[in-house]
């Protein structure tokens, strides 16, 4: 095995033990991304010689004794993080060649603690899309299956994490962009409490939703990373003052731990409630599967109960309103007649915006421009974004009526396995139906963990997802480490050819 295999936890020790070194790491990752980047294009941009920079640079602070979390770890970062001195895109033209002059305050934290820079990772532009077919850079591919999407709209981060070319990697989650991903890669992947994790320096989709956080290999690193990019932040006004204790994963069994299993997220198997299965979508591999999570989970010793959250079925509905809304709003800025270009080169206003806007706007983002400008509208703000927030409210409250009667919550992350490319991009209802499961969590503002479950008979991967209450990132941390050391899923790697 290549050490760019190696989970973080495991790269740590290495290092630590003087097994390699930060540059041989970094190297062996920069080898894998030369070897299998044609097949996958996890990256939009790949920061070669900064990442052996700063690995020489962490190699001299180990030997001097320097003691710092993620010391010499190379990461990849989604290309919707400014970056300083790095080109940032958000997978779409429009950016193209935007290099801030500042790093998102997690970006920030993780140079901070030592990690290296690897590069910058593709996504579905603006972050718009549940399989990375939307990125103006080209699509992303699925490791486990070249022909299968990776999920999006965190689609570089899963690919380049899941192929070994980065230990780790960030993404975002508006609607479910962390975990969709994770479960179709098999990787761990987090959603963390609203403001949890500062939003400054990511380029914003729906700001009252967007959420940073880590996809990993397994718990135990999600942990080591989670702690390093939480916490305040005073320049996000919605970053929120609690700060994160220390997380012990030390959990054995699960007794006295009651989990809720929802009919609105994972209907019972009965004949009469078939036509709630069928409604959500449930692919009948993925109901295997999560069965056989649930009784692991029962094994550990939790209580499993069946809970309701009523209006999570209206869920996509109003977050399909919400989003579009707000994504309206962010997107105004790169409007270049509105705002255009100052003249300074001479040329006229229409060379200019020729220039610098003469891609525009993808598919994706102007269909979600014109859905949420219609519902901002006079006479449609009412019936249409108001009423979708008194939802979001009610969803809200379902979720901590149930945290009375249960600690966590587990569900399928996914109604189906990855799909092919091409399958649903047509069909936008179809795609926007793959988020069904997951943008509860979003509306409702709470913390929610995906994690490797199993394979469908394709060998495809297969994640459960748990959610918990407000600011209840540990215990599902602790939860899934149980789970984790009694499985193996988490261990399994795609077969991927590599060239050379």
């Amino acid at each position: 095995m290549e050490i760019c295999d190696l989970t973080l936890t495991e790269a740590l020790n290495g290092l630590d033990k003087k097994e390699f070194s930060s540059q041989e790491l970094v190297q062996s990752c920069l080898q894998r991304i030369d070897q299998v980047e044609d097949q996958l294009n996890s990256f939009i941009t790949v920061t070669a010689e900064l990442a052996l920079k700063q690995a020489r640079k962490a190699d001299r602070l180990r030997s001097q004794g320097e003691k710092m979390a993620l010391l010499g770890i190379p990461v990849g970062i989604k290309d919707i993080f400014c970056t300083k001195g790095i080109e940032t895109t958000a997978g779409s033209n429009i950016l193209k060649g935007y290099i801030p002059p500042y790093d998102a305050t997690v970006v920030d934290r993780l140079k901070k603690a030592g990690a290296v820079i690897i590069g910058k990772l593709n996504l579905d532009a603006f972050a718009h899309g549940s399989s990375g077919e939307n990125s103006d850079f080209g699509a992303t591919r699925n490791p486990w299956n070249l022909e299968y999407v990776p999920g999006g709209s965190s689609s570089g981060s899963v690919a380049a994490v899941s192929a070994g070319e980065c230990l780790f990697s960030l993404g975002t989650d508006t609607g479910g962009s962390i975990r969709l991903p994770a479960s179709f890669c098999n990787l761990v992947g987090l959603k963390t409490t609203y403001g949890r994790v500062s939003r400054y320096g990511v380029i914003a989709m729906a700001s009252s939703l967007d959420c940073p956080g880590p996809l990993t290999k397994t718990v135990e690193d999600m942990a080591k990373v989670l702690k390093i990019i939480a916490g305040p932040d005073h320049l996000d006004s919605t970053s929120l003052l609690d700060k994160l204790g220390q997380i012990r994963l030390n959990k054995t069994d699960l007794k006295g731990l009651k989990i809720g299993v929802a009919e609105e997220l994972y209907p019972s198997q009965d004949q009469e409630e078939k036509t709630d299965a069928d409604n959500i979508g449930l692919n009948e591999d993925v109901c295997l599967i999560v069965d056989a999570a649930i009784n692991q989970l029962k094994k550990l010793g939790a209580e499993i109960k069946r809970i309701s959250l009523p209006h999570t079925k209206f869920a996509v509905a109003a977050y399909y309103v919400l989003v579009p809304s707000e994504i309206s709003s962010n997107l105004a800025r790169y409007d270049g007649i509105r705002f255009p270009y100052s003249n300074r080169s001479g040329k006229n206003f229409w060379d200019i915006y020729t220039d610098t806007r003469g891609h525009g706007f993808g598919r994706e983002a102007k269909r979600r421009i014109m859905i949420g400008t219609y519902t901002l509208s006079s006479g449609y703000y009412d019936a249409y974004y108001e009423k979708a927030q008194r939802i979001r409210t009610l969803i809200k409250r379902d979720f901590e009526k149930a945290f009375k009667k249960v600690h966590l919550i587990v569900a399928p992350t996914s109604p189906t396995p990855p799909f092919k490319f091409g399958e649903r991009i047509s069909d936008p209802l179809k795609m926007y139906l793959s988020d069904i499961l997951t943008v509860s969590a979003n509306l409702a503002g709470i913390p929610s963990l995906s994690l490797p479950a199993g394979f469908d008979r394709r060998g495809l991967p297969v994640g459960i997802q748990l959610m918990g209450p407000h600011l209840g990132e540990e215990l599902l941390l602790q939860v899934g480490y149980a789970y984790q050391q009694t499985t193996n899923w988490h261990k399994q790697k795609p077969d991927l050819a590599v060239n050379g």
